[in-house]
């Protein structure tokens, strides 16, 4: 072993490819393995939605190997987004999402292959848009609104696509509380509440979510004022703490890679944690 080798750490050395030169997934290949790592780069993943939850979300998923992505959103980047989104800086203000995210991907993965529709989904052209587009393996619907919401879960259902759906993380402040589940199992969210009701009514069953089981905290009313003398536009703003959407995205990027390579482990649980009993029995 040469002078420059003892001074790696062993797990850096033994992730080193055969010509001993580091690249970017020898730690996922530590866990993965190469045959995974394969199959990793020739899926798939189709995001909607590059907010707080997807824009983490794709960033974890080009880290994690993915090598296709397929990114859709329609919004710029603004100011209000830098707390949360990873493709929000004041260097990107006014720039569009997509394109943002696909320079992020790139510098990350440049043998990533990346397709993006800067378009808004209404409800007349979400199923066309989704037909047109490549098929996916994977479907992470980080979309904000209810309707366009069950309108991919629909489909995903009637084309036989996996798909996770993120539920609300505004105005919400501990990710313990976060949770994997179908829909039919979840409790104490807004939005959940709203998705079980019309989900029954659509015959969508056993749609996959994450979402959070804190109460949330109070909104800011109509007619508040915020700072510059601001007030809300629809009724109520939800806030947003900085690290609540990017936790999630991260979540649900680990579960689309671990499901895509097949990977799970023993302890993969949503078990509550308890106590450990004291010593003597009391």
């Amino acid at each position: 072993m040469g002078e420059k080798d003892a001074d790696v750490p062993t797990e850096a050395r033994s992730a080193r490819n055969g010509q001993g030169v580091e690249t970017a997934t020898d730690r996922l290949r530590i866990i993965l393995g190469q045959e995974r790592l394969d199959v990793l780069a020739s899926s798939r993943v189709l995001v909607l939605g590059l907010g707080g939850v997807g824009s983490n979300c794709v960033e974890a998923l080009a880290r994690g190997g993915v090598g296709e992505l397929v990114l859709v959103d329609r919004d710029i980047v603004q100011p209000s987004n830098i707390n949360r989104q990873a493709v929000a800086y004041h260097s990107t203000i006014g720039r569009a999402k997509t394109d943002v995210m696909e320079e992020i991907v790139h510098d990350i993965n440049p043998d990533c292959r990346v397709t993006t529709v800067h378009r808004f989904l209404s409800k007349e052209n979400l199923v066309p848009t989704l037909e047109a587009l490549p098929r996916p393996d994977y479907v992470v619907d980080a979309i904000d609104t209810i309707s366009q919401k069950l309108i991919v879960a629909k489909w995903c259902q009637d084309t036989g696509l996996r798909l996770i759906s993120s539920m609300g993380g505004a105005n919400k402040l501990n990710p313990e509380r976060l949770r994997f589940s179908t829909i039919e199992k979840t409790k104490s969210c807004p939005i959940c509440k709203v998705m079980r009701k019309e989900c029954r009514k659509r015959g969508i069953r056993g749609l996959q979510v994450l979402y959070s089981s804190e109460v949330p905290m109070p909104v800011t009313p109509r007619g508040a004022e915020l700072p510059g003398g601001r007030r809300p536009e629809k009724g109520v703003t939800l806030g947003t703490m900085s690290y609540m959407p990017p936790i999630m995205g991260q979540m649900i990027a680990g579960r689309v890679i671990c499901d895509l390579a097949d990977l799970h482990n023993d302890l993969d649980v949503q078990e509550p944690i308890v106590a450990p009993r004291r010593r003597g029995g009391r």
